[in-house]
């Protein structure tokens, strides 16, 4: 990929409610596959398009939640969903035919509300290295009468043919998890069950749990996200608003991203949410800037919304404001992408977009979108980015249109 990227061409997605001052979560997904592009929607269709914007395929169904995870693999792509069935796909790549299909749901429990928070989640799938399995983590919450929080979470590998090869199962929420050829590392960044470690790492062959380790602190915030590395795991802190550098003695260096701040009479925090590491270094995302007590605030954390570059020692090589929050981050070798949404504290549009960077140089590409930018694909020198109509509670005018913007 060049250093900065300049035909951008976007592709219609059709109709969808417009996002709101606050973020919706995760109701969209991208994946870029050899010389195509396949998106996820809100409304469950997967689509297919070659590198001039021809649509090649189309999968739509009425009784669908949204596809939220799209990931290439062998000769097709993996498709999961947030809705009633929780559903996991492999389509074909040329055709789109749904090769197998897996209900997560059926063991996760049907919603106990039909409301999006309550719906079966797919929350993160990943090919092993070799391309041979799938690793997929989904969870379901729910909450008591008592008005405690509760989840029950699965994490599987499945093999070529949709048959799982294992699985366990918690009561913690997986936000995330990466894979290589050895090992699945899965990040939990909420237990408030028996379930006590933030990260555990599995064999990749079995499932058989090889290690636990759970940032300092306390409360049931945990681990946000969580990256493999030849060298270690890269870990983003729930719980004490740190990134970390694991090896096999332990923690090699920790960086404070998100930690509290005095800001006037208020004491804020904002959450270290990605990571992405690799042989030249690693990136973390925080996101939202929120108070010790409650819930709203006029003061800003000096690193909400920021990708923070460290170099293989600890030492940081770059530290640059993304301008919004980030539902994902999209990376390949040392170029992770970021899409931006909404800062919904200050709704300034001018922030949307996306922005890439270099581990070891920080910033080398940003764009500007109407709407919010919501998911995002890097691969092979092309960048694909899923827009989002968003209209501001105190503005009034969307913002914006569903679309698929590739740029080479």
């Amino acid at each position: 990929m060049s250093s900065q990227p300049t035909t951008d061409r976007s592709v219609d997605l059709g109709a969808i409610s417009p996002n709101g001052s606050r973020q919706l979560g995760r109701r969209s997904s991208v994946c870029l596959t050899d010389g195509g592009v396949v998106a996820g929607l809100a409304d469950g269709t997967v689509v297919a398009f070659d590198s001039d914007r021809r649509e090649l395929w189309r999968d739509e169904h009425d009784d669908r939640g949204s596809v939220v995870a799209l990931a290439p693999f062998i000769d097709g792509v993996l498709a999961g969903e947030r809705g009633a069935s929780g559903e996991l796909r492999f389509h074909d790549r040329e055709t789109g035919d749904v090769r197998w299909r897996y209900r997560t749901a059926d063991d996760l429990g049907a919603p106990q509300r039909g409301t999006r928070f309550h719906l079966p989640f797919v929350a993160d799938l990943k090919p092993s290295g070799d391309r041979e399995r799938a690793f997929v983590a989904a969870r379901r919450y729910e909450r008591a009468d008592d008005g405690a929080r509760n989840f029950r979470s699965v994490v599987y590998a499945f093999d070529r043919e949709g048959t799982v090869e294992w699985r366990i199962e918690t009561d913690a929420s997986p936000s995330s998890l990466d894979a290589d050829g050895e090992r699945v590392a899965v990040a939990f960044n909420r237990c408030p069950g028996s379930h006590d470690p933030g990260l555990i790492v599995l064999d990749a062959q079995t499932g058989d749990v090889r290690r636990r380790w759970d940032p300092p602190g306390d409360g049931e915030r945990r681990v946000g996200n969580v990256a493999l590395a030849a060298d270690g795991l890269y870990v983003a802190s729930h719980a004490d608003y740190r990134g970390y550098c694991l090896d096999d003695d332990g923690v090699r260096w920790a960086v404070a991203l998100g930690r509290p701040v005095e800001r006037g009479s208020e004491t804020v925090y904002a959450y270290p949410n990605h990571v992405h590491a690799e042989a030249s270094g690693v990136v973390f995302v925080t996101g939202n800037t929120y108070p010790e007590d409650g819930r709203e605030t006029d003061a800003r954390h000096p690193n909400e919304h920021t990708a923070v570059g460290v170099a293989p020692d600890g030492e940081r090589a770059f530290v640059d404001r993304v301008g919004g929050f980030a539902h994902e981050i999209a990376a390949e070798g040392s170029r992770v992408a970021v899409p931006v949404a909404q800062h919904f504290r200050e709704r300034d549009p001018d922030r949307h977009g996306l922005r890439v960077y270099e581990i070891a140089n920080g910033r080398v590409h940003s764009q500007s979108t109407p709407g919010v930018a919501t998911a995002a694909a890097v691969r092979a020198g092309r960048l694909a980015v899923v827009e989002e109509p968003v209209t501001y509670h105190d503005g009034g005018e969307q913002r914006g249109a569903y679309r698929l913007r590739l740029t080479d």
